[in-house]
């Protein structure tokens, strides 16, 4: 008879590192450490793993600390952890799964502007969303009629991979792009241009692949450097989304991507606060930040089922407005460890085992 087990389902990537317990940003121990904590083994499998008609699966499972694998029984309950590129590893994962198991993050990757689109039905929303559009020549160019800072990214990508950025200057316009399409892009250009053809730069890339084109938020700034928030809205062992934490993210000197990966460092927001806004109320601040977090994870889980673990890049301005960024729905948790957070950081792996127990002893899967 086997304890009961809860699945993670990981990508190839993660699945590699398991067995030397380097899994590099995905501390994957913190979930073994919850699943003692409420009475279940979390096992660690990938979509190949799984084969229809079998009731088994080939997982890694903790034995004598270390990770073994072994065949276990697929799990009733299993939190996604792996991103699928297209529909259809989405419908296979479907039918490989059947449909008496519960898998919650089921889709965790969405475009840009599909969320911003969704959320623009809110009317309560609008004021906190920048305008956004599928980026084509046509649209840079009415975008640049209205507004003199634009943010132009790829639709469907994370941690600031292949941002750029065209502002206004006196006698044309400036593109700042960057040097690499990479995750660790360091390197940025810059190009001025006037008249009524995009650089080709520009251009190519957003022919080759979807981007959006949208305001540029302007971000407040701490030591003169733009920030934003990463805020991790989870459900918990009641079922109920509550806010793990919140963590500022401020870009490097003279940039003004704040993404880790790309040089942003973390910092606490309460010390940004108290040092350059106190004058905004610190505690006014975060309360509504934690209410707009929540208003947007309650919405976008009624559209979008089986959600149960966000991470929103929220920004502030210098007068306190909040502004919405983007939605991950694959929340990359080291911003809270590199900030100090050990608590939220640990708390953001625990949360999930939590609602699993949760689905395990019959709650029902928003």
């Amino acid at each position: 008879m086997y304890p009961p087990i809860v699945g993670i389902l990981v990508n190839d990537s993660l699945h590699r590192c398991i067995s030397s317990g380097k899994t590099k940003y995905e501390a994957i121990n913190l979930y073994v450490e919850a699943g003692r904590k409420y009475g279940f083994s979390p096992c660690f499998f990938r979509l190949s793993d799984l084969r229809a008609g079998r009731s088994t699966v080939n997982a890694y499972v903790m034995q004598n600390q270390r990770f073994v694998q072994q065949h276990v029984p697929v799990p009733r309950v299993i939190h996604n952890r792996a991103i699928f590129a297209g529909n259809r590893l989405n419908r296979q994962l479907s039918v490989l799964l059947g449909g008496d198991r519960q898998l919650f993050n089921f889709r965790n990757r969405y475009g840009k502007l599909f969320i911003n689109r969704l959320l623009m039905e809110a009317a309560d929303l609008r004021v906190h969303l920048p305008e956004t559009q599928r980026a084509t020549s046509t649209t840079l160019f009415q975008m640049m009629k209205k507004y003199d800072s634009l943010i132009v990214k790829p639709d469907n990508s994370s941690i600031g991979r292949g941002i750029m950025r065209i502002d206004r200057k006196a006698n044309g316009w400036m593109l700042t792009y960057p040097a690499s399409l990479g995750f660790r892009n360091r390197k940025w250009h810059t190009l001025e241009w006037k008249g009524s053809r995009l650089p080709a730069i520009l251009r190519k890339r957003i022919q080759r692949t979807f981007y959006i084109v949208q305001k540029r938020v302007p971000l407040a700034t701490y030591q003169g450097a733009p920030f934003d928030l990463r805020v991790s809205v989870q459900r918990a062992g009641d079922g109920r989304w509550q806010i793990t934490g919140i963590v500022a993210k401020v870009a490097p000197k003279h940039k003004f991507v704040t993404n880790v990966a790309q040089g942003g460092k973390t910092h606490l927001l309460h010390t940004i606060l108290t040092e350059e806004y106190v004058h905004l109320m610190p505690e006014d601040v975060v309360s509504r930040i934690r209410d707009f977090s929540l208003r947007l994870a309650s919405l976008l889980s009624e559209r979008l089922p089986h959600m149960a673990d966000l991470g929103l890049d929220i920004g502030i301005t210098a007068e306190g407005h909040i502004m919405f960024i983007e939605c991950n729905g694959k929340d990359q948790r080291y911003s809270f460890r590199d900030a100090g957070m050990q608590e939220e950081w640990t708390a953001t792996y625990d949360n999930p085992m939590a609602y699993a127990k949760y689905l395990l002893d019959g709650g029902i899967k928003s």
